[in-house]
């Protein structure tokens, strides 16, 4: 059973006890508990992809976040632990629910993450904050309760970061602290804002009442426009390094998919070797682009076989492509792992610390690619033992090592 079956079964079993729970005992608030959960439903239904791994849905996980942290005169009871959970789940559910009829993309197993990351918040606020603490204006009370906002905040985000490792570890076979490391990352970076702006939503419906939720979701839908924007470019963007690497296809100086297959390879590497999401990127741009400079070479090899020209002639095509490359204004990194991609590792990255490890795994994955892929014909145990003999002076040791796990966990084209 996958974790993301465990994930979805986890959600729903807390979701579940936590709406008997409510029931039993009652629902208290019930204007905040409509307001909230339109904002969750709203939010979830919103959502929207920025990198390839992960919707991200801001309005829902700074609403939820918020309505964990209700404490003041305007709120009169602050809602219970199970009536959190049970609002939040009912509210994702309600907002998964209009994009699966339309057709949109949505993902069951990150809307549960978001539901057992709230509930670990919940339950950490409650034991943290004294029944006597809450918003009345005073700073003997705002600096404590600000402090357990900060430590809720944190318990969500750590326990997603924690799950979604867990998760990258089982799906792209990343080691796990470089995986958390990401996760983090992007816990400082995009999770940390929501979490603020849950704390800051809580303040103030805490202390003014709902009139204070549009005072912070206006700038919330605001940004969410910003980031949307952002992540339709940056679709617009991977489309056209695409289109650009077929271009070597069509002009027959690589075979059909070629690129996309050592791209894929790459990719499989990098993530064994747990490289960051930034340097993932900028390598699967290279792998995808690295047959570039062929097009200024006079005839094409036989069936896209790069490897069967000349030392010279590679590192010539090497050097055109990122000349091109680098004429985009925006693809530098990109550009440099290209021009070190055929360079042989004893005269290149062994004596040379400067050129990017990222150029030797574009160079084996385009070596193995070359042997197996589509009408080469070789096993991956005989391109393993080719690509073999030619470690320390052709490839680095440490991708080719990192090839032999991708290739040993089943890795296909």
């Amino acid at each position: 059973m996958g974790s993301g079956v465990v994930l979805s079964v986890a959600g729903g079993a807390v979701g579940l006890v936590a709406l008997i729970i409510t029931a039993r005992q009652g629902v208290t608030g019930w204007p905040f508990v409509i307001v909230f959960g339109l904002l969750i439903a709203v939010g979830e239904m919103v959502q929207f992809r920025v990198d390839p791994s992960r919707n991200r849905a801001p309005i829902a996980t700074s609403a939820s976040l918020a309505y964990v942290m209700l404490r003041g005169p305007a709120v009169g009871v602050p809602p219970e632990v199970a009536q959190i959970v049970a609002v939040t789940g009912l509210a994702t559910l309600a907002g998964i629910f209009p994009r699966a009829i339309a057709g949109l993309p949505w993902d069951l197993v990150i809307s549960s993450r978001r539901v057992l990351s709230v509930a670990f918040a919940a339950v950490t606020f409650e034991l943290v904050t004294p029944d006597s603490l809450y918003w009345n204006g005073s700073w003997t009370h705002a600096v404590p309760l600000t402090g357990a906002m900060l430590l809720a905040v944190l318990s969500a985000g750590l326990t997603d970061a924690l799950v979604g490792a867990g998760q990258d570890t089982e799906r792209y076979n990343r080691p796990f602290p470089a995986a958390l490391r990401d996760e983090l990352a992007v816990m400082g970076r995009i999770g940390l804002a929501m979490g603020i702006s849950g704390m800051l939503l809580a303040a103030g419906t805490s202390l003014i009442g709902l009139w204070a939720v549009p005072l912070v979701v206006v700038p919330l839908l605001l940004t969410q426009f910003a980031f949307r924007r952002f992540a339709s470019a940056q679709r617009t963007y991977r489309t056209t390094v695409r289109s650009m690497a077929r271009s070597t296809e069509i002009a027959g100086f690589s075979s059909p998919g070629q690129n996309a297959r050592t791209a894929t390879l790459a990719v499989a590497i990098g993530n064994d070797l747990g490289l960051t999401p930034a340097r993932m990127e900028a390598l699967e741009y290279a792998a995808l682009l690295s047959g570039v400079g062929q097009l200024a070479l006079a005839d094409p090899s036989p069936g896209g076989a790069s490897l069967l020209r000349t030392r010279e002639e590679r590192q010539r095509a090497a050097e055109i492509g990122a000349s091109v490359i680098e004429r985009s204004g925006v693809l530098d990194h990109v550009a440099e792992i290209v021009r070190h991609s055929n360079d042989p590792y004893r005269h290149g990255r062994a004596s040379n610390a400067d050129i990017p490890l990222e150029s030797g795994i574009v160079n084996v994955a385009l070596a193995y690619e070359q042997l197996v892929g589509e009408g080469n014909g070789q096993s991956p145990a005989k391109a393993m033992e080719s690509i073999g003999l030619g470690i320390g002076a052709e490839y680095d040791p440490v991708v080719v090592e990192s090839l032999r796990r991708v290739i040993g966990r089943g890795f296909r084209f």
